[in-house]
């Protein structure tokens, strides 16, 4: 499979630059992947598509606020973008400015006396950086929030670019099928007897970065830590058995759920190759549906078009970009062709497309 196949063409203009006033005032593209029917809503119609005793599992990981400014001892402007914690002090991370070679030493403004030094070169610009004393609150205090690339304007509320439920911090990225609900959105699903779990993936900037292989296959997937609670598990699978949908909230979620599910399968280490695997019929022996297990691990399961679902009955997603990883996840669940001919309608009806637009839900 070509990643060709996953290109489409966007008029800029449909790309959100910012969040609606609201954020359940978003547009739901309902898509059908049996027949490929679609439906025109809005985002607070949700409820009419989910089931008592459906369980609605969404990412609860946080944005950090990873960018941050300093300057080298010459005083030239240096940037910093925190990408992963590797211990106390030492982190990966994304550097702007020059010379910041091995050795290189960035003081932050507004530090008193915080210092970090490129202690690694990694690929590209990622650099390993060794602060002289664990961030902890500057984070909070003097930290920026990264907003994709794509997007040019100022976000004024930082709390936009986070979900509602948000609880643990490590993400570079929010998980933005999620900003569209709203307490009153949440309330009223629970008053139909939706449930509601939490799983939680540290998103990597790496999801923003298109597919460069001619072949999907050979597509290097990012790894990203996630994690499922015994918990969440026990009653993830006790709802399921009972007759409940299984609902991720964006692909993060779906990569979790599916994780999940592969580990309770026996099945641990790499991930990378099982959609290859499944469309070789090389794991025909798989149930149609696997019990989540708990886990807490770097997940690298790359779902793409031949992989088979284990957990997930149907999923809450933006419109990402083309010939990324993430539409061709969703293009695995609802099919390719399909997938692709629902973003060309979105297109022609001008929905607002990446991190602050609209949403598809997929059942």
């Amino acid at each position: 499979m070509k990643t060709a196949d996953f290109n489409y063409t966007l008029p800029q203009e449909l790309i959100a630059q910012r969040p609606l006033a609201n954020r359940d005032d978003s547009r739901l593209l309902v898509l059908h992947k049996g027949d490929g029917r679609l439906e025109h809503r809005h985002f607070t119609d949700i409820v009419d598509y989910l089931n008592p005793g459906d369980i609605l599992v969404v990412n609860d990981t946080r944005v950090i606020p990873a960018r941050l400014y300093g300057r080298k001892p010459s005083g030239g402007k240096a940037e910093i973008l925190l990408l992963e914690q590797l211990d106390d002090t030492r982190w990966k991370a994304l550097v702007g400015g020059k010379k910041l070679d091995e050795g290189a030493a960035i003081l932050l403004d507004e530090g008193e006396g915080l210092q970090g030094t490129v202690t690694a070169v990694l690929d590209g610009p990622q650099r390993e950086i060794t602060f002289n004393q664990a961030l902890n609150g500057y984070l909070e205090e003097h930290g920026h929030t990264p907003l994709p690339p794509y997007i040019h304007e100022t976000l004024d509320d930082p709390e936009r670019y986070q979900t509602i439920y948000s609880r643990y911090s490590g993400s570079a990225a929010a998980p933005t099928a999620g900003l569209h609900f709203t307490p009153d959105l949440l309330f009223a699903l629970r008053d139909k007897g939706v449930l509601l779990e939490m799983v939680t993936l540290h998103v990597g900037l790496d999801t923003f970065k298109p597919v460069d292989a001619e072949n999907v296959s050979d597509h290097l997937i990012h790894s990203e830590w996630a994690t499922i609670s015994p918990d969440a598990a026990k009653r993830i699978n006790e709802a399921k058995l009972a007759g409940g949908r299984l609902i991720a909230v964006g692909t993060t979620a779906v990569r979790t759920l599916e994780t999940g599910s592969l580990r309770s399968a026996g099945i641990v280490g790499s991930l990378q190759d099982i959609s290859l695997r499944d469309a070789r019929g090389e794991t025909s022996g798989f149930c149609p549906w696997k019990p989540v297990s708990a886990f807490e691990s770097p997940t690298d399961l790359f779902l793409y078009p031949g992989y088979k679902f284990r957990a997930v009955d149907a999923m809450i997603t933006n419109f990402h970009l083309p010939q990324s990883s993430l539409l061709m996840l969703v293009s695995a669940f609802a099919g390719r062709e399909t997938v692709m001919a629902a973003y060309e309608t979105a297109v022609h009806e001008q929905y607002r497309f990446y991190s602050f637009g609209d949403a598809m839900l997929i059942l």
